[in-house]
């Protein structure tokens, strides 16, 4: 059996840390560097703004920042036989792959760069869509590797592809290594939003030490074994740690129910087991695969029409009705008025305050409609005019600004026999990527896990005390979806009282009791899954987020600060378990 293949990660977003790609290659973890080096640059909004990029210039349409680190790095990483994958090609990854080969041709360098197509799919009934991309799978990242190329970008391949691929080249699985599969997705699903791994965006991060916090946080490392298990570490000397509590984390961001459905591999979430075998060393085994579904899910982005927005501050007493007139006002004077006016709701300052900040809140005034000169000058001038004419205190964040155009994003399905998902080897052959076996389950699990299977009586000595006191949380967007994860705390309790912990948050989160907790969800399809072995659940909240981030008028569009609100909240808990 080969051994293990070191895959690293030096991006989780557009616009993430330029620095990190020399920090990968330059850096080690127990003084082994690494054999693959990653990059993930997409998500359901960067494919809208690449989108727009396109609009202006066809020529454009993948990750720029990925040319500027490439230029600086790409030697070095040829030096040390190091082999990038990354899906900065965007919405044109053969436009990046032939910028890229002008880019080593300056260096003097001449890397085999072989890039993966065949995700576009807006011809496929999407007309008039701006973007409408399948989410391809890791096979044809592992023909291009496999066939030598040096550097391998992809258009809208998963995010775990770019981990999944490599590792079916080094190890030579095949699609029916569906075990093994899951287990490379899983590894992938924890380093591809990069740093998260490592203690970004970490409830628990007054915990870690003092110098893992001093530092710029470490990208993720994983070493993916022949049998699909893996090791999540990270380079010496970096900031942050990986610990039980940043992988799982990572494992229940933006996932949907136990079944973690991708083009190559359906995954069993409740398989995983996580265990600390090491300072920043967790390992990831028993994860479980079956076929993957028939269709390949699209991700559409459509121009939704122009936004603009204005925010006033409230000051001191009766802000409510200081709101109250101020919103008359402003929509007497909407004419024609805008297709959607969104205010945000009004929470009374705290009183008697110190300082005028803290005696002030902010109210905000968002609209839409097709048509950007409904939602432009009009708007703003009604806003500004009313400067002298309204409420005592009158005063605004910031001066109005132009309408915007915003997308709508959606979800969609389609047969994997009209995806063409294709090659193009560094020699300019053509290959393409036969599709795997697969199964005729749907394409989503609705199956939220209720009631909870824990016989866990209920104490009756219990404290009003927030969520968060031994719970951690993550949470964020899928679309229009909300997620939250929310698992127990791998803390200094013993055994037998963190095993107790975890049922009763099996017991305590139902979809209604996070209705209570999150009220603007009170109407809304809230599903609850359980998971066990992670000793937390996941939620899924339908809806909360509109019509996806690009388009929602909400205070927190992707649902990044979800999770922490949550954990402030109160609830009983039971005095033994505190």
């Amino acid at each position: 059996m080969a051994e293990p293949l070191r895959i690293g990660n030096c991006s989780g977003f557009y616009g993430d840390r330029l620095s990190a790609m020399r920090e990968m290659l330059e850096g080690s973890a127990d003084g082994r560097s690494l054999d693959v080096l990653t990059g993930d640059y997409l998500a359901e909004l960067t494919m809208l703004i690449l989108g727009r990029d396109t609009m202006k210039d066809p020529s454009l349409g993948y990750a720029r920042t990925f040319v500027r680190q490439a230029e600086d790095c790409l030697g070095l990483a040829l030096e040390r036989g190091v082999r990038i994958v990354a899906n900065a090609g965007g919405l044109n990854p053969a436009g990046l792959a032939a910028r890229l080969r002008e880019v080593a041709g300056g260096l003097g360098l001449d890397p085999a760069i072989a890039h993966v197509e065949g995700d576009d799919v807006r011809e496929l009934s999407f007309e008039g869509a701006l973007t409408a991309n399948a989410y391809l799978g890791g096979f044809g990242i592992a023909a291009a590797l496999a066939a030598g190329a040096d550097v391998v970008v992809t258009g809208r391949v998963t995010d775990a592809s770019l981990v999944l691929g490599p590792a079916v080249a080094h190890h030579g699985w095949t699609t029916g290594d569906l075990d093994a599969l899951a287990g490379a997705v899983v590894a992938g699903h924890v380093l591809e939003c990069g740093t998260q791994a490592t203690g970004g965006n970490f409830s628990g991060f007054a915990s870690l030490p003092a110098a893992a916090r001093s530092r710029p946080l470490g990208f993720p490392v994983a070493e993916v074994a022949g049998d699909g298990s893996s090791v999540i570490t990270k380079n010496d000397d970096t900031g942050g740690a990986v610990t039980l509590d940043t992988v799982t984390a990572q494992l229940l961001y933006e996932i949907q129910s136990t079944r973690y459905l991708g083009p190559d591999v359906t995954v069993d979430l409740a398989s995983v087991r996580l265990e600390q075998t090491g300072p920043d060393r967790v390992t990831i085994s028993g994860v479980r695969g079956s076929p993957p579904p028939e269709q390949l899910k699209v991700g559409v982005n459509e121009l939704g029409g122009f936004r603009n927005a204005v925010e006033l501050v409230l000051t001191g007493l009766d802000v409510e009705a200081k709101a109250a007139w101020v919103r008359e006002q402003l929509e007497a004077a909407l004419d024609p008025a805008p297709a959607d006016v969104d205010w945000s709701p009004v929470v009374a300052p705290a009183t008697d305050a110190a300082t005028e900040e803290s005696a002030s809140v902010l109210f905000r005034c968002t609209v839409r409609d097709p048509d950007a000169e409904r939602v432009g000058r009009p708007f703003t001038a009604a806003a500004v005019e009313l400067a002298l004419a309204s409420y005592p205190g009158f005063t605004m964040t910031a001066p109005p600004g132009p309408a915007t155009p915003y997308g709508i994003f959606r979800a969609a399905y389609v047969d994997r026999s009209a995806v063409r998902h294709t090659v193009v080897h560094a020699d300019g052959r053509r290959e393409v990527v036969p599709d795997p076996p697969t199964t005729p389950h749907p394409a989503e699990d609705r199956t939220g896990t209720r009631p909870s299977p824990y016989p866990h009586p209920i104490d009756t000595l219990t404290r009003r005390v927030p969520l968060g006191t031994f719970v951690h949380a993550r949470s964020g967007d899928k679309g229009g979806d909300a997620n939250l994860g929310l698992w127990v705390a791998h803390d200094s309790a013993a055994p037998e009282k963190h095993a107790a912990r975890v049922a009763w948050l099996s017991k305590l989160i139902t979809p209604e009791r996070i209705r209570e907790l999150v009220p603007e969800a009170a109407d809304l399809d809230v599903e609850v899954f359980l998971l066990p072995d992670l000793g937390g659940v996941n939620v899924v909240l339908h809806g909360l987020l509109g019509q996806g981030v690009a388009a929602s008028t909400r205070f927190d569009p992707q649902a990044k600060g979800l999770g922490e609100w949550v954990r402030s909240r109160f609830v009983s808990i039971e005095e033994g378990l505190l």
